[in-house]
């Protein structure tokens, strides 16, 4: 499929000696596609909002943008979300799935996300140990999607263990650290790692999802395609 910049191109070419209209090409693209592409995924208003947002100013998680781009193009339909830690991300989830739980441990952050949350979002403040997150969640039951995100990482592992169904996914962000590796391993989690930047971030970070076999979030039903 011919790209915009090689249609754009095509005259110049035509009258243009071949090692010049190379030149010209390979240093626009060198140029801009650094620009086109931050600007596209939001990177550029993500920077100056300091906050995690596309590029019409709307939330997104703060993972890496591949990863974003994978959940992007999946169905929540239905779907039950926890968070361990909220954020931009708890609007973006509100957005795409039946019903979002999400566990702030700073007050401040919560004050302000509590104010502005859909409905089917619930917010709750805690201190930060295990037992004060594992209350709000005591009566929930399960979820498909768990996102840990803040809080004590390494201690919500396990929570989030018990807690996913069995086709779920545990979406870790810079999951390089908090011991995701080993004690996910051990309870027998397969992940897929999303290296790349993030929203409004320089240096390339990893968020990863662990899943069991059977995962609807590889279940394969879509077609693959690019915007």
């Amino acid at each position: 499929m011919q790209t915009w910049i090689q249609r754009a191109f095509a005259p110049v070419r035509r009258i243009v000696p071949r090692p010049i209209s190379a030149f010209i090409r390979s240093a626009v693209t060198a140029a801009f596609t650094p620009f086109f592409h931050y600007y596209r995924l939001g990177h550029t208003r993500s920077s100056f909002a300091n906050r995690a947002v596309d590029k019409h100013g709307q939330p997104i998680p703060w993972y890496t943008y591949p990863c974003i781009e994978f959940l992007r193009r999946q169905s929540f339909i239905g779907r039950r979300v926890l968070e361990f830690g909220a954020g931009q991300s708890t609007y973006w989830w509100a957005g795409v799935a039946k019903e979002v739980v999400a566990i702030e441990a700073d007050p401040h952050w919560y004050a302000r996300l509590k104010a502005g949350m859909p409905a089917n979002v619930e917010v709750h403040f805690v201190r930060g140990d295990t037992a004060a997150a594992l209350q709000p969640i005591a009566l929930k039951g399960t979820f498909d999607v768990i996102a840990i995100d803040g809080l004590k990482r390494e201690e919500m592992i396990d929570v989030a263990i018990s807690r996913l169904t069995q086709d779920g996914a545990i979406i870790a962000d810079d999951s390089d650290g908090y011991g995701f590796f080993d004690t996910l391993k051990r309870s027998g989690f397969r992940r897929v790692d999303f290296y790349g930047a993030s929203p409004g971030v320089v240096s390339q970070r990893v968020t990863s999802i662990f899943f069991r076999d059977g995962c609807f979030l590889f279940a394969n039903s879509h077609p693959i395609y690019i915007e």
